[in-house]
């Protein structure tokens, strides 16, 4: 199938790209590359464009013969979101309805989502199914809800097969830790803690020790991202027969921030700084998934459930490429 990665350039975009390549499938990245990096395409078609260029899509679309549309090209830090929200519904909203509408003027009619946990917001139950209601608390979560719910009206009228996936916090690093993380700037918990353990940062700090979990610190669920690229490749298989998909992706056992330092500490032998400070507002003490509907009708399941193999591969990465791709 020739399918179109919106992002793939970026880290779960290039991971994805190169998953389907593996798998028969003839990718076609497109990417601004204003967050990702050109080296992590590798051999794959590549279009250096924007979302929101109608015109540019809808060639690129035309020329490629794309069947299917993969989206990973989204905004996806919670901070920066509640600061510039305005940013944040025109690149993860406008730009997703842009390329939507060139999707249905070029009869191409499956599109893989990647939404986000945090259209949950802080529910009540733990862990979280697919039916909690949806509460997003910042315009992140919010934006990517908006695009789930355009993608379920456009499905009712027949031009649209969709999967929204659902996920928390994916890491590691993938194609034999060739492909991880090298964000600008650094906000996830792994690679910075990574920092930390290769001395390019002073410290990591905890927000928050006295949480009502095991160790006083917050539990979170983490998914490697190999695992996350199958789930997609299944998901872009039922499209076929399917509508619409709506499926968390996630480990489903949660593990604690210090949990995550003692982990990097083990894995690379390194001793670090670490700073304990007051908590952030807004972090809910566990969010993990219910990923059981993902097991049973995709019949997906991973294959790195345990924190130290991700954060093998993480570590691996960065050491391989202390400078990140370069570009």
């Amino acid at each position: 199938m020739n399918v179109l990665v919106c992002g793939g350039a970026g880290y779960i975009g290039s991971n994805m790209t190169a998953m389907l390549t593996k798998n028969g499938h003839t990718p076609v990245v497109y990417d601004n590359l204003s967050k990702g990096h050109r080296s992590a395409v590798r051999d794959a078609q590549f279009v250096l464009g924007d979302l929101s260029d109608y015109d540019k899509l809808v060639e690129t679309l035309t020329k490629h013969s794309i069947e299917a549309v993969m989206h990973f090209a989204a905004f996806i830090e919670v901070g920066e979101s509640v600061e510039n929200p305005i940013s944040y519904y025109h690149n993860n909203f406008c730009n997703t309805h842009n390329l939507l509408k060139s999707m249905e003027n070029c009869n191409v009619g499956k599109f893989v989502f990647s939404s986000t946990a945090a259209v949950y917001g802080m529910p009540d139950t733990i862990p979280i199914t697919e039916d909690v209601t949806k509460a997003a608390i910042n315009p992140y979560g919010e934006s990517k809800w908006a695009v789930e719910r355009l993608c379920h009206f456009q499905s009712q009228t027949g031009r649209l097969n969709y999967a929204a996936l659902r996920y928390f916090n994916a890491c590691g690093a993938g194609e034999n830790a060739t492909l991880g993380e090298d964000h600008r700037p650094e906000s996830h918990l792994i690679p910075l803690i990574i920092q930390a353990a290769m001395g390019k940062r002073e410290d990591i700090k905890i927000f928050g020790t006295d949480y009502p979990t095991e160790d006083g610190t917050c539990v979170r669920d983490y998914i490697h991202i190999q695992d996350l690229c199958k789930a997609h490749l299944l998901a872009l298989g039922k499209l076929d027969t399917e509508r619409e998909l709506v499926f968390n992706l996630g480990n489903g056992t949660g593990y604690s921030v210090r949990q995550v330092i003692d982990t990097v500490k083990e894995v690379s032998g390194k001793d670090f700084k670490v700073t304990e400070t007051d908590r952030r507002p807004g972090d809910p003490p566990v969010l993990t998934a219910d990923a059981a509907k993902a097991n049973t009708e995709l019949g997906w399941h991973t294959d790195y459930p345990d924190l130290a193999s991700i954060v093998q591969s993480a570590w691996k990465f960065h050491n391989d490429n202390p400078n990140g791709y370069g570009d």
